[in-house]
C-alpha cells in the first residue's frame, strides 16, 4: 500500500472521527468586585445568589451545548448578572462619588482579539449589549457617556431610565453626604 494510501485512509478516519469528539468548554464568572463578608450574609442571601449564579451558569451550559457561538452566550450569561440587583452589574450597579450610577461593560473574542466597550452610561439597560454591538458594528473600541447611549438607541438595544439602576436598599451609605 502507497504512502498516499495510507495517509488519505488515516484522514478520512481523523475526520469521521471529529465528528464523535466531545466538545469541551469551561464557564467561569464572579457575581461582581465589591466586599462581601461571608458571616455577614444570611443563609438566605447566599441561597439568593448561589440560585442566580447556577441560572447563569446553566444558561450558558445550554447554550453552548446547542451550538450557541460563544459571544452570544457570554452576553446572555452576563444578562443574567446584569438583570438582578444582586451583582454589581445593571441593575446592581453601585453609585459612583456623584451620586450616580454609571456603567460599564467591554467584550473581546479570543480568536480575532476584535473588541468592544462602554463607559459612563446610566441608560442601558444591558450594557454588555451595546459593548457587542460596539465590537461589531462600530469603528471603534471604545464609547462612553452620552455616545454610547446614542449608539445604544441607533443599534436599537433597550433604553430605560437611570433611575432602573438605584439598589438604595443595597447601597444605604453610598448616599451619605460626608
Amino acid at each position: 500500500m502507497s504512502i498516499k494510501k495510507i495517509f488519505f485512509i488515516i484522514a478520512a478516519i481523523l475526520i469521521g472521527l471529529s465528528g464523535f469528539s466531545q466538545q469541551k468548554y469551561a464557564i467561569v464568572i464572579h457575581g461582581g468586585a465589591g466586599v462581601m463578608s461571608k458571616s455577614k450574609m444570611s443563609e438566605e442571601s447566599r441561597t439568593e445568589y448561589k440560585a442566580k449564579l447556577n441560572e447563569a451558569l446553566e444558561l450558558g451550559e445550554k447554550l453552548l451545548q446547542e451550538g450557541t457561538n460563544a459571544t452570544d452566550v457570554v452576553v446572555k450569561v452576563i444578562n443574567v448578572m446584569e438583570d438582578s440587583p444582586l451583582f454589581n452589574a445593571g441593575k446592581g450597579a453601585v453609585f459612583a462619588h456623584n451620586k450616580k450610577n454609571e456603567l460599564d461593560a467591554s467584550i473581546m473574542e479570543g480568536n480575532t482579539l476584535n473588541a468592544g466597550a462602554v463607559a459612563g452610561v446610566n441608560d442601558i439597560k444591558n450594557p454588555i449589549n451595546a459593548a457587542r454591538e460596539v465590537m461589531y458594528n462600530s469603528e471603534h473600541v471604545l464609547l462612553s457617556g452620552k455616545g454610547a447611549s446614542e449608539f445604544a438607541k441607533k443599534q436599537g438595544l433597550e433604553i430605560v431610565a437611570p433611575n432602573r439602576f438605584h439598589q438604595f436598599s443595597k447601597f444605604p451609605n453610598q448616599l451619605k453626604v460626608g
